[in-house]
């Protein structure tokens, strides 16, 4: 049996240099899918910018009895987006190094919109899998947010135990996941460097202010979402359905950008529209 808690987290730059697109859709000759081994337990996902320009990570993390896959990405094709062969060859190499009889795949998703959950078929047919359906009334009642939107919620991989938080605002069902073993806040859609489109700005204040307190009484190696959107030049982003990104800055943020975000809150006031800060654009739209 692994011991998933037996050290605290330590933050570390992400040791990856992330597939980005090329000038050429046709000519790109990036794999499908990117992965990153963050550690032997822990993997990262790139879907290729040549296949859907929303290039979104995924999340593959292992524990005891079971992984979760969090989030399938923006396409359901098998011969274009051979997420489900990708995963099957991790897990079957996590297995040979940790042979565990019954081992189970849970599939989880950040949110319900098209570009996280298009691979969910490919899914429906393998063994000892459970797909929860990312729309609000499925996926809250699996977490237990249908009676409770506070609470926070624990899925139990075998010994590395997430934390599970409602954090509408960008989509109504959003929910954000807590690793103890990484110290990864993976936040979706909700924070991530690029365009944070909200829904609901209610909503989308209250969940900034519960992911601050909520990251003050937890070790937060990295803010992790689901997109790279802006360049490294402060305030600036690509446009929308860019696939050639070569001026990328990292996918991880940390907890002071929670607290700029909300300071950029502040700023904002009642102003609709979207609004660039250095780090991130927050894209109000619900005014």
């Amino acid at each position: 049996m692994i011991n998933f808690t037996s050290v605290s987290p330590q933050p570390r730059a992400f040791d990856v240099d992330w597939i980005h697109g090329s000038p050429s859709a046709k000519h790109n000759t990036d794999p499908d899918i990117q992965v990153y081994a963050y550690d032997e337990h822990t993997f990262v996902l790139r879907q290729n910018m040549a296949i859907n320009y929303e290039a979104p990570f995924l999340f593959l993390l292992f524990g005891n009895d079971q992984a979760v896959l969090l989030d399938t990405g923006a396409t359901e094709s098998a011969e274009f987006f051979p997420l489900r062969e990708v995963v099957d060859e991790l897990v079957d190499d996590w297995l040979t190094r940790h042979p565990t009889d019954g081992y189970r795949l849970l599939v989880l998703h950040t949110h319900a919109h098209g570009d996280h959950i298009a691979g969910d078929p490919q899914f429906i047919d393998r063994p000892d899998t459970l797909i929860v359906d990312a729309g609000l009334s499925n996926a809250w009642k699996f977490f237990g947010f249908d009676e409770d939107p506070s609470r926070i919620a624990h899925v139990d991989l075998g010994g590395r135990v997430l934390e599970c938080l409602a954090t509408p605002g960008h989509h109504e069902a959003a929910v954000t996941f807590y690793d103890p073993h990484t110290g990864f806040l993976l936040t979706g859609d909700t924070i991530y460097p690029g365009r944070l489109y909200v829904q609901d700005w209610p909503a989308f204040i209250a969940t900034v202010d519960r992911l601050i307190d909520f990251a003050a009484t937890r070790p937060v190696t990295h803010v992790v979402g689901c997109h790279i959107e802006m360049t490294t030049t402060p305030g600036v982003d690509y446009p929308i359905r860019t696939t050639y990104q070569p001026d990328e800055p990292p996918l991880e943020l940390t907890v002071g950008h929670l607290r700029q975000i909300r300071s950029a809150i502040e700023e904002i006031g009642e102003r609709s529209g979207s609004h660039a800060f250095a780090d991130f654009i927050i894209c109000r739209q619900d005014g």
